[in-house]
């Protein structure tokens, strides 16, 4: 029998995996649908839930909710499990700048530039631009450096319980420390480290590894 969940996106996204993190931490059965928005041609009746063209999409029966943040936040209240959204004041502010910060100065330089110049393309046999890895790592540092001030103050992202700030944060930390330089520059920044070596052992930040593609 199909599930009543099911995962519209594409495999190696980052923002796909951070809903699958929020899927698994709420224990949520779900359907996965592969979708390359970067294909020649992006299926119409997912155009239809998704306008933009981006991934990914959650349907939940007949409700269909797109943009990764409120994803996480739909997922958090409809099922039951540990809550992702902390109520406390404190650590709710933290965890929403957690996500704020990655999504307006961490993707890029982290994801788009570190590690797909130095870890993706050349697993598909694609040229690397080492502007780019450059450019991306020292981007990268000034948010390292907050990510870490927010790590060592415990609020969130205290390796023990997860909040959304932990599912969006774990996937694109997962792709940076792939590049050599990313796992260097992660090191230096001790409170985000060692959250990083708490996080990366859950159960959900391991199995939905995409892995790399072969060339």
């Amino acid at each position: 029998m199909a599930k009543s969940v099911l995962l519209r996106g594409y495999r190696y996204s980052v923002y796909n995996r951070i809903a699958r993190v929020a899927l698994h931490e709420k224990d949520v059965a779900y359907d996965i649908e592969e979708v390359d928005p970067v294909a020649s041609s992006i299926p119409n009746d997912f155009l239809e839930r998704q306008p933009f063209g981006h991934v990914p999409v959650l349907s939940h029966g007949t409700f269909d909710v797109y943009e990764t943040s409120a994803i996480i936040r739909y997922v958090d209240v409809a099922f039951d499990g540990p809550c992702l959204v902390p109520s406390a004041p404190g650590p709710l502010a933290r965890a929403a700048q957690v996500v704020s910060i990655l999504d307006s100065y961490g993707y890029r330089p982290m994801v788009r530039q570190v590690f797909a110049h130095r870890v993706f393309r050349p697993a598909l046999g694609e040229r690397v631009d080492e502007a780019e890895v450059l450019a991306g790592l020292e981007a990268s540092g000034t948010v390292l450096a907050a990510l870490n001030t927010i790590a060592a103050e415990r609020l969130v992202l205290d390796g023990r319980t997860l909040t959304i700030a932990d599912c969006h944060l774990a996937p694109m930390i997962a792709y940076f420390a792939q590049a050599p330089e990313g796992a260097e520059a992660l090191s230096n920044q001790s409170a985000l480290f060692e959250w990083w070596e708490n996080v990366s052992q859950q159960p959900s930040i391991q199995m939905t590894d995409p892995g790399l593609p072969s060339s």
